[in-house]
This record gives structure tokens, C-alpha cells and sequence, in this order.
């Protein structure tokens, strides 16, 4: 089988990116008004959307464990608490990661400081982790 070379699978990167970005945007994922609603269940649209979206994922990952051995991760004492901040920062701004990025795109200036915002927040875990918690570093790095 002939391996693409790095600038061919960034540009198949580069596109993937590009279609998820647009994709988000139409579906309303850069709305902060749509996310709200989809968040206080006044519109489930977005949740539905999101939901099929883990189930067809869920789905994927189980066709590809059928067909590979796919290592497994211990789990993470932080997961619990890093998803709920993470639920937490969305709910407030609107946008998760991705979406940030696309909503910068748009030209949407809230989206500068979402995006400080994850940023300060990866940098205090980073000053947190192993400090305060007695997780293994190993597992966060």
C-alpha cells in the first residue's frame, strides 16, 4: 500500500477541517443563541444533531474494534471534573474548541476571548497538574 506523502495528508487534513468548520456553521454549532437554547432544551434540534453524531461514532469505533485491536487507556481521575469544566465553559461562551475557531472565521470577536480562555485554562491545569492533585503525570502529558 503506498503511503501519502506529509504535505498530501495535510492538505486531506487541511479539507476534513475545512468541511467539519462548514459544517458547524450551517448546522448553527457557531450560534451562541442556538447552543443556548439547545442547552436550557428550549431546541433540541442541536442536541439530536449532537447526540447522532456520538451514536455514529460509537458506531464507527465499534466496526473498527471489530477489525483491529484498539489499545485502551486507564482512566484519568481528572476526566470526571475536566468534563464538567469543559461543559461548564460551553455552556457560558457558546463554543467548545472547534467551534471557537470557526466562529473566528466568521469574524465573531467573542471568539478571541473563548479561545484566551482555553488557552489561560490549559495553562493553569498545566501549573495545577502535579502540584495540587497527586495524578500520574504521565497520563495528563
Amino acid at each position: 500500500m503506498k503511503t501519502l506523502s506529509s504535505s498530501a495528508q495535510h492538505m486531506i487534513y487541511g479539507g476534513l477541517g475545512l468541511g467539519l468548520g462548514f459544517a458547524l456553521s450551517r448546522i448553527g454549532f457557531a450560534s451562541f443563541g442556538q447552543v443556548h437554547r439547545m442547552f436550557i432544551f428550549s431546541d433540541l434540534r442541536l442536541l439530536f444533531t449532537f447526540a447522532g453524531a456520538v451514536a455514529l461514532t460509537m458506531i464507527g469505533f465499534r466496526i473498527l474494534a471489530r477489525n483491529q485491536r484498539i489499545p485502551t487507556k486507564p482512566f484519568h481521575p481528572g476526566t470526571i471534573p475536566g468534563s464538567i469544566l469543559f461543559g461548564v465553559g460551553w455552556a457560558l461562551t457558546g463554543a467548545c474548541p472547534a467551534v471557537a475557531i470557526v466562529q473566528l472565521g466568521e469574524g465573531k470577536l467573542a471568539a478571541v476571548f473563548t479561545l484566551l480562555g482555553i488557552l489561560f485554562g490549559v495553562w493553569v491545569f498545566r501549573q495545577a497538574n502535579g502540584r495540587l492533585f497527586r495524578w500520574d503525570r504521565g497520563a495528563c502529558d
